[in-house]
């Protein structure tokens, strides 16, 4: 283990050893020999890795909010201090370099570490040390939380796919240099140039992985958001529904379908495991979506179910946020500028003179600025 060889002789079958330092990290094989003849036999190699284990809470977040990474040693006891790093991915090849977090230049003795303000998806990854000289453990697996500054679109806008279609993951947000990754359910971490082609910000994908798997872009800079899709056999049905989160009040149409076609009757669906429609009709239509449906739903046709997947919900009020922003920024600006013209015509009544005309000049523009404000077009912000 580690370039060097050492002997432990033991007259059992099994050996066992204390708490694991990551200097035991290595490979290892038993040797058996006979008494009578000194003859030995060598068994087959078994690697062991000591490394630290990375979790987030919470892993989905909203902007501003502050987030818990805990770094786990396996065989864990006393003298770890523990290193936390931001993953930035190197988009010249398949990795990420890592980036020392504030105040974790000498270790932490806390296994976990607090992140306030969180607004953009990162990735971040640990380690931990001991011994004087310091061993280190293998980094973690990096672990990412998500809340896109970028985003990542797919077309067709479906979540459940099947093995032989083909898909087109797309990525938008300030950069000129992508990539795009995916997360599968058994835990391997591959980016598009393993299983699909990258074409400048969109990766083209012609066959989807089976079972269920996460995607989403990387630039030097920035993650997206990130989407779940489900790979189903050919033989299966899946269920139709948008892979994006639908607005509040909008309307979604969820539907069922077959490798060769949609079904068009007979169907039941299911949310969160209930059944709520079963009648003859092969779509199930929600006309103004509220957070009380968002959920797990799946659908079921002659005697086949597909997988089920989350339909996500979000606030209306988000898209409007900009609305009072606006407002106050055209009163202040339309406040200011009625101050300015006040100014402007007491000042040229002190200089004696004729400012009839200024007067009305300020009595149009006062009239026209009421109308807008009334009206809501609050274009004189841009000019202010």
């Amino acid at each position: 283990m580690d370039g060097r060889d050492y002997t432990y002789y033991n007259t059992h079958k099994r050996y066992t050893s204390g708490s694991l330092l990551t200097g035991d990290s290595g490979d290892y094989q038993c040797v058996g020999r006979r008494r009578s003849s000194h003859d030995t036999k060598n068994s087959n190699t078994v690697s062991l890795t000591v490394s630290a284990v990375l979790s987030v809470s919470p892993s989905w977040l909203s902007p501003g909010t502050s987030v818990t990474l805990s770094c786990e040693v396996e065989h864990s006891s006393a003298g770890w201090r523990f290193y936390w790093y931001k993953a930035v991915p190197d988009l010249s090849g398949t990795s990420y370099s890592y980036e020392l977090l504030p105040g974790s230049i000498s270790g932490t003795e806390q296994d976990s570490y607090i992140l306030h303000g969180q607004t953009q998806t990162a990735g971040f990854t640990c380690r931990a040390g001991r011994g004087d000289p310091e061993y280190y453990t293998y980094y973690s697996e990096p672990t990412f939380v998500w809340s896109g500054a970028a985003s990542l679109t797919v077309n067709p806008d479906t979540v459940q796919r099947f093995g032989f279609d083909s898909v087109s993951l797309s990525c938008e947000g300030n950069s000129t240099k992508w990539r795009v990754s995916r997360f599968t359910d058994d835990g391997f971490l591959f980016h598009c140039s393993f299983w699909g082609t990258m074409n400048g910000s969109t990766c083209n994908v012609n066959r989807m992985w089976y079972g269920n798997v996460v995607y989403w872009c990387e630039s030097g800079s920035a993650f997206s958001n990130a989407v779940n899709i489900t790979g189903q056999y050919n033989d299966g049905i899946i269920l139709v529904s948008p892979v994006h989160p639908v607005t509040e009040g909008d309307s979604v149409t969820l539907g069922c379908k077959l490798r060769t076609q949609n079904v068009l009757s007979n169907v039941f669906f299911y949310k969160d495991n209930k059944l709520i429609q079963n009648d003859s009709r092969g779509e199930m239509s929600i006309s103004a979506v509220s957070e009380s449906d968002e959920g797990f739903y799946k659908c079921q046709y002659s005697g086949k179910e597909s997988p089920q997947s989350w339909m996500a919900v979000k606030s209306s009020s988000s898209e409007n946020s900009s609305f009072p922003v606006l407002l106050i920024t055209g009163l202040v600006c339309g406040v200011l500028l009625i101050i300015l013209l006040l100014l402007l015509c007491c000042y040229k009544q002190s200089k004696g003179e004729k400012f009839s005309d200024q007067f009305k000049i300020t009595d149009v523009f006062l009239l026209l600025l009421i109308n807008a404000v009334a009206t809501e077009e609050f274009e004189i912000h841009k000019t202010c």
